[in-house]
Parts: C-alpha cells; sequence; structure tokens
C-alpha cells in the first residue's frame, strides 16, 4: 500500500512541478513585458492576461489532484459569492497545503488570491517579478519601538500602503490573511497559553491594517475554516493521496463601519475592541472547526 502511495504522491508531485513550469514560463514572460510597459491602460490589460495564466495554473493542479485521486473538497457555508467583489479572506493556517486547497475551492468564483507580502521581499529574483506582475500588494510596517524612535513615521506605513492598493478600486480583488500568523502545531498552541483547542489566538493587527488601507473598497470578509481531520498533511501527504477528504467552510461576513475607521496602533480603545471582537470570532471558529474535524473523523472510522 504504501509502494502504491508514494507512486502515486511521485507522480502527482511530478505532473504538478510540469505544470508550474508549463504555466509559469510564459507568466515571467509576461511579467517583463508589462515591467517594460508604459501606461496604466496597458499595465491593467496586461495584469488581467497574468491573471488568467495564474489561474489556468491552478484549474490544471486541479485537475491533476483529481484525476490522481489525490484530494477530494468538499465546500460548506455560503455559496452566495461572487468574481466581481472585493473581498478580505480571514482563515487559519495549518499546512503548506492550506494555499493549494484554497486556490482550489475558491478559483474563478471570486477575485484571485493576492496576499500582503513584505516589501523587501519584492527583490526576490523571479518570484518577485511574478508578485509584481500580478499585484499582489507590498506592505510596508514598521514595529512599534522602531516608531517611537523615529515619532515622525508614524502613520506612513499606512499612507504608503493606500496608495499601493488604490490599483485595486479598478480590479475586483480577494486578500487572503492567515490571522494566527504561522502554522497551527499543539506545542505553539500550548507555548502561547491559547484558550482554543484547534487554533493560535489571532493577531489582530494584521487584520486592522487591511481593513484600514482598504475597507472603503471591501464588500465583505470571508471567514475561511480548513478541516483536514486529526492529522495535518504534508505535500507530500496531499500527493500521496494521504489527506483525501478536506472540508472548507466559508462565512461571509459583513465588515462594521467601526473596524475600517480606527487607528489600532494608536488608540488603546479602538485596539481593545477590536480584538475582543476578532477573539470572540476565533471562539467560534474552534467550536466549528472541531465540529468538522470530529466529523472527518467519523467518516474515516
Amino acid at each position: 500500500m504504501n509502494v502504491l502511495a508514494n507512486l502515486r504522491g511521485a507522480l502527482t508531485l511530478a505532473l504538478i512541478v510540469l505544470n508550474t513550469v508549463l504555466w509559469g514560463v510564459p507568466l515571467l514572460l509576461l511579467a517583463l513585458v508589462k515591467l517594460i510597459t508604459p501606461g496604466r491602460g496597458a499595465r491593467e490589460w496586461l495584469g488581467r492576461g497574468l491573471v488568467a495564466l495564474a489561474e489556468n495554473w491552478i484549474s490544471t493542479n486541479n485537475t491533476v489532484l483529481t484525476l490522481t485521486r489525490a484530494l477530494r473538497l468538499e465546500r460548506r457555508g455560503d455559496t452566495s459569492l461572487e468574481r466581481h467583489e472585493w473581498y478580505l479572506m480571514i482563515s487559519n493556517h495549518r499546512s503548506w497545503v492550506d494555499i493549494l486547497v484554497l486556490q482550489s475551492a475558491f478559483n474563478r468564483r471570486i477575485p484571485f488570491l493576492k496576499f500582503f507580502i513584505k516589501e523587501q521581499l519584492k527583490w526576490v529574483p523571479l518570484l518577485g517579478l511574478a508578485w509584481w506582475a500580478l499585484d499582489m500588494p507590498f506592505m510596508r510596517r514598521h514595529s512599534r519601538e522602531y516608531l517611537e524612535k523615529h515619532p515622525g513615521q508614524r502613520g506612513r506605513d499606512l499612507e504608503a500602503t493606500r496608495r499601493a492598493c488604490e490599483k485595486f478600486r479598478r480590479t475586483p480583488t480577494t486578500v487572503i490573511n492567515f490571522v494566527e500568523g504561522t502554522r497551527f502545531t499543539s506545542a505553539k498552541r500550548d507555548a502561547a497559553g491559547a484558550a482554543y483547542r484547534h487554533l493560535l489566538p489571532p493577531r489582530a493587527g494584521g487584520v486592522a491594517f487591511v481593513l484600514s488601507a482598504m475597507g472603503d473598497m471591501l464588500h465583505a470578509t470571508l471567514d475561511v475554516t480548513i478541516a483536514y481531520g486529526l492529522r495535518t498533511p504534508s505535500m507530500w501527504d496531499l500527493c500521496c493521496g494521504r489527506a483525501r477528504r478536506v472540508i472548507v467552510h466559508v462565512r461571509k461576513r459583513a465588515i462594521e463601519s467601526w473596524m475600517t475607521g480606527g487607528d489600532y496602533g494608536e488608540d488603546p480603545a479602538f485596539r481593545s475592541g477590536f480584538q475582543h471582537a476578532l477573539g470572540e470570532l476565533w471562539a467560534e471558529k474552534d467550536r466549528l472547526l472541531g465540529r468538522l474535524q470530529d466529523d472527518l473523523a467519523a467518516s474515516s472510522a
């Protein structure tokens, strides 16, 4: 059985790598064209072509995972999602596999998923160019200690990010935030003294930052919960078919107006209220994730 699983894993991984080369080469070539093309209109047109290439890469990955029976994805929750709206997606984070799962669950159902990326990473060879070409928002954030030493810099990170996000007013966008900030493990949960069974404590600052920078553009928050059962799969586990059934639950939540207008860094009352609201949502997510994992465990027994 292990031999057959490993053969499936090798085949699946080889096909994913081949697919990445197939779509990655033209994507990088088109990114270079975009880099040297003057004019906002032409760049926006090229940007749509780049997103189409990336969505084709995801679609072909999904076909590979289906044909090799490596993944059986089950979607639950709200289905009233649109490709022409603006969303902030918040999700729990269990594995590097999460990215493939989210892409599989939402490709061409909502706008292409985009991540806030640290400003310094735009200089990473090839990847930096690809992220820039796909209009990933580059984020500048100084630490609280830095701002205490350089008070004149207060507010400039947010303004720089707002300017970077202005392009999204013309293009429907989904920005994703893994609110825990790192992948979940029981050891990390215990070290953090978390009040949750299946999640790490939420980091409210990142969500507040996105809402401050983009709040007037966003139509809703997509609260996504990924459940793998008792075992969190690695990429190799996924390719070998050991993950099999995965549940992605989504709840569409309205963004309350007070969440977009406060100063998380400088207003203690706003910060406390925001942390409390996100903590309540996270407690609800923890209970939901427990039920989903029990469902998966019962079906595999």
